[in-house]
């Protein structure tokens, strides 16, 4: 339990990571600005434009979110006194006429406010040389801007320091990158800076539009690793920020002439990059000067892009460099003379684009890295330093070359995909490790777990926690409920689908009406790529929900999927979408809506598209073992506690599990313990199961869910499957009654996994058990797992453990106590020594009970009949009842139980099932009934008659007011309401009659 307590939390510690490297990220950020400016200067920049409106207009032409407020003061005094009675989190002083007084405030500031930063704000570039000469002296100014009625000189001013007081964390938790702007004359760096900051929020939006549209949470860490600017005006200064984030440098813009060793060097810039060069020879730089002499030399000796800083297109040019060399903006596909050959947006464009780009073009840009550029800026690091260090020389010509780089790209892509719900306009990168979404819209129940169990496996890697075996899922797509608001919307179904009763005549109703054209054409995709069996499920909005699953209410459907013509195969998958809309207003569902008081159209509909968990046997596909898991076990003996969970498994398609059939069960902590004989193993053994059959060219959709199915024995999974099936079975000896694993020796067979479970061919006990523990913590709540095993070994030699839904366990709180000395047992009408549920029920007369004497296990199907038309009366009254009857509630098979299904008893507040002489009793759990039940918190029973404690008092049911008797079942109602208590701790329940 220590080692699954640890997996979790380090499951949970990778899970809350990439959110905390978001909120960490930006950590700093000014959101309050002092502005000291005279009442004239402050009116100057008001004609400008409001600064308020022109500043938050700023933010929101770049994306960006939560403009500073900006104080104003127009006088020193009252500077003083906003900072003394606010924060602030920067200063700006704009310097007009009067240009003293700003550097006495500035003075004061800091010597009062010394870790607030001061920024000086001149008119015009003519007021420079008065403030350079104070400014070596006052430490108190950050910078010195110029004002040029560009109200983006502000956001630079903002970012620029943010970036400066950032950088530290977010190159170290987020690897954000540099661009390093060298230059001292405040006048061009004012000019500078704003355009950079525009070049980088619009590549920064670029990377945004070209990410998973449906990951918020990648697109806010995108937004937040966009590169920092960071400015310095000297060489010492320059060095020190390279040498400290050398690794994370994108580029260097440097002016030529500065201060180096405290003198104005005229060379400076020369030697700066000289420096970085050696260094990092394949960094971007850019000398600019407004000597063209140096021209030569930056692009000669020191191999820079020039810019003349006397040019008339300064800032195109420094914008020009930004986009090329430092690979901003579209990529740019170019011949050896420099022409655009071709352009690609994104990195889907990008990646069509290798395929057919001239064998010149790739080796040209190959040869000067432009490729790992382009990525680095779009902050593909990944692929960035994978293809960085390739050369042309590697490969034997230019097309080997081209689909290496090919391969990289779509293994990038691939990686990124995994565990995301991925769009199905590129069905090349759905597999498995993926869903792929075919409509817009909510996913369902259902769909929310197969993300969850995706998201988990795939980006949390809960592999490394499974021994031995392979955990993945099918692959698998959903059309989210969009599709069906339409698609009732555009037919006018929804009155005419809820008044109608007749089940034949609602699936016509829908069949006959048509999925929208997108949808069709992305199903045909999907066909296209795979001819595997396809199950289209159900995946209603409250479906295996939190608060109040639905199970097995809605339809499922199994298509063989494999006729030669694909256009076939479409229509049967059309149909089956229909109809899995249309069992939204089928009666089952329609009373069990109006059971748990929802609305018909509260509920909405999503369609779940998987591939079928198995192999193919000559014309049959199935999975050798299928099952269900809980984290829970409603029904513990000897040292297995409920907290150690129950698997029911089977060989076969999971459908003979979930609907309750003869199944095997086993406790995943103590897999080799047994509550049965021998004699009784064989007994309850699994006999038949549930294979695809593929010979079916043509589904017959009025036949139900099991359309596309075939129920076989088990000695046809033997004769067809003897290799795998050794693992499954063992051989029963009624001479000795000994029970011998494998299929050796002749005899009747039992299906017990003796091999997996007792002599650990595949960890599955094991691997169950701690996914189990897993999903419980990290949903927060009880779970049911629905599995299938391949056993056929991998390359790694392990064979696939395929989880294929999750869903929340609910009821089985556990605070009610029963005194039992308090409570007179011997005088009680029932009492129970495992039972499920929790506290009191109270307002209960009724009990509707299969009578012992009339009992015929040949007649459970018409037992079930008689016992819903009682409780279509009691749901008309309005009264709940408890419900008696022998062997197992809500089977499928109905020599085991009664096989009612859950709307036909919706009215049961407690469920009890009795064992009698010929008629053993066996639990329920593993089945969708069984799962409504818990979920619907109605007490669930059993009373076994062998047992020494439990007991059914019948004489007491049959002295009571007979309110109905049928052939097999009775109605009777008690004089007062029932004293009927649950303890869940205990798991014992007793019912007396009222006082």
């Amino acid at each position: 339990m220590n080692e699954n307590h640890e997996t979790v939390n380090e499951i949970l510690k990778t899970a809350y990571s990439k959110s905390d490297v978001l909120y960490k990220l930006m950590s700093f950020r000014v959101k309050k600005i002092l502005l000291v400016a005279h009442l004239y200067d402050a009116l100057s920049i008001e004609r400008e434009g409001r600064l308020d409106d022109a500043v938050r207009g700023d933010y929101y032409k770049m994306n960006l979110s939560s403009a500073p407020e900006i104080i104003k003061s127009l006088s020193y005094r009252d500077a003083l006194k906003k900072l003394k009675n606010s924060d602030f989190d920067l200063v700006i002083i704009m310097a007009g006429i009067d240009k003293r007084t700003p550097l006495k405030i500035a003075d004061k500031i800091k010597i009062i406010y010394p870790e607030l930063p001061v920024y000086l704000l001149v008119n015009n570039n003519a007021d420079i040389s008065y403030y350079k000469k104070s400014y070596d002296k006052l430490s108190g100014i950050e910078n010195i801007f110029v004002w040029n009625g560009d109200s983006n000189i502000f956001l630079s001013i903002v970012k620029l320091y943010e970036d400066k007081v950032n950088v530290k964390n977010d190159t170290k938790i987020g690897l954000s990158r540099i661009i390093l702007l060298v230059e001292d004359t405040e006048r061009y760096y004012s000019r500078y800076i704003p355009i950079l900051y525009k070049s980088v929020m619009e590549q920064t939006q670029r990377i945004i539009e070209d990410a998973d549209k449906s990951d918020d949470l990648q697109k806010l860490l995108k937004m937040r690793l966009r590169p920092k600017i960071l400015l310095a005006t000297n060489y010492e200064e320059a060095i020190r920020i390279y040498k400290r984030y050398k690794n994370y440098i994108l580029s260097v813009i440097s002016d030529v002439k500065f201060k180096k060793d405290g003198t104005i060097n005229n060379k400076a810039g020369f030697h700066l990059i000289n420096y970085i060069k050696t260094k990092t020879p394949n960094i971007p730089t850019a000398i600019q000067s407004s000597d063209k002499e140096n021209k030569f030399l930056a692009e000669t000796k020191y191999k820079s892009r020039f810019i003349d800083k006397n040019s008339n297109s300064l800032l195109a040019d420094i914008m020009d460099f930004i986009m090329y060399n430092l690979g901003f903006g579209d990529f740019i596909f170019r011949n050896i003379n420099g022409d655009e050959v071709a352009r690609a947006v994104d990195m889907d464009d990008f990646y069509l684009r290798l395929h057919d780009i001239s064998d010149e073009s790739l080796a040209y840009h190959a040869g000067k890295n432009h490729f790992s550029l382009w990525l680095r800026a779009r902050g593909e690091l990944h692929l960035s330093e994978l293809i960085e260090p390739v050369k042309i020389a590697d490969f034997k010509d230019i097309n080997e070359l081209r689909d290496h780089l090919i391969q990289s790209f779509f293994n990038n892509k691939v990686e990124k995909n995994k565990g995301k719900i991925i769009s199905v306009d590129d069905p090349t990168v759905i597999d498995d490790s993926n869903i792929g979404i075919l409509a817009s819209g909510a996913l369902g129940g259902k769909g929310r777990g197969l993300a969850f169990i995706s998201n988990l496996i795939y980006n949390f890697n809960i592999n490394q926690y499974i021994p031995g075996i392979k955990l993945t899922t099918p692959k698998t797509f959903i059309i989210g409920t969009d599709e069906y608001d339409e698609f009732i919307k555009k037919n006018n179904l929804f009155e005419k689908a809820v008044k109608e009763t007749d089940k034949n005549k609602l699936f016509k109703m829908f069949s006959k009406n048509n999925l929208s054209h997108i949808l069709i054409r992305r199903l045909l995709k999907i066909l296209e790529l795979t001819n595997k069996p396809l199950a289209v499920r159900s995946s209603g909005l409250f479906e295996d929900s939190l608060l109040q699953p639905f199970a097995g209410v809605f339809s499922t459907y199994l298509l063989p999927n494999n006729h030669t013509d694909i256009t076939h195969r479409l229509e049967e998958l059309i149909t089956a979408i229909k109809l899995v809309f249309a069992s939204v207003f089928s009666e089952t569902s329609k009373n069990y809506i109006n059971a748990v008081n929802y609305e018909i159209e509260e509920e909405k509909m999503a369609v779940i598209i998987q591939e079928v968990v198995g192999n193919q046997y000559n014309q049959y596909y199935f999975p050798q073992i299928s099952g269900t898991a809980q984290s829970f076990n409603y029904y513990p003996f000897g040292k297995i506690e409920p907290e150690d969970g129950i698997v029911v498994a089977a060989v076969g398609l999971g459908i003979y599990v979930v609907e309750g059939e003869k199944a095997y069960r086993f406790s995943p902590k103590h897999p080799t313990l047994q509550n049965n004989s021998e004699k009784d193993l064989f007994k309850n053994t699994q006999t038949e199961f549930y294979a695809v059959d593929l010979s079916k060219e043509k589904i017959d959709f009025k036949k139900g869910e099991t359309a596309g199915l075939i129920r076989l024995s088990i000695s046809d999974a033997e004769r067809i499957n003897k290799d795998r099936m050794k693992h499954c079975l063992s051989v029963y000896n009624p001479d000795n009654n000994a029970i011998y694993p494998g299929i050796d020796a002749n005899g009747p067979r039992i299906v017990n996994f003796a091999n997996i479970l007792k002599y650990n061919y595949i960890p599955l006990a094991e691997s169950v058990s701690i996914i189990l523990y897993i999903m419980k913590e990290t949903m927060g709540t009880p779970v049911e797992i629905e599995f299938a095993v391949d056993l056929n070994l991998d390359k790694n030699k392990e064979a696939s453990l395929y989880l294929l839904q999750v869903k929340p366990l609910i009821g089985n709180s556990q605070n009610y106590n029963i005194n039992l000395k308090k409570s007179n047992i011997k005088n009680a009408v029932l009492f129970s020594e495992n039972a499920m549920g929790n506290g009191k029920i109270k307002a209960v007369k009724d009990v509707i009970f299969v009578s012992p004497e009339t009992f015929d296990k040949s007649k459970t199907e018409q037992i079930a009949r008689e016992i819903a038309e009682l409780n279509k009366k009691m749901t008309e009254q309005n009264k709940s009842y408890v419900l008696i009857g022998p062997g197992r509630w809500g089977t499928r098979d109905k020599w085991i139980g009664i096989p009612v299904n859950w709307t036909q008893i919706s009215k049961a507040k407690v469920i009890v099932e009795t064992s009698l002489e010929d008629f053993p009793l066996e639990a329920s759990a593993g089945s969708h009934f069984f799962y409504n039940v818990t979920s619907m918190n109605v007490a669930y029973l059993s009373v076994n008659h062998k047992s020494a404690n439990c007991l059914i008092k019948w004489d007491i049911l049959n002295n009571q007011s007979l309110k109905e008797e049928t052939k097999f079942v009775k109605h009777i109602e008690f004089k007062k309401p029932l004293k009927i208590q649950i303890d869940g701790k205990k798991r014992i329940a007793v019912i007396e009659e009222g006082k």
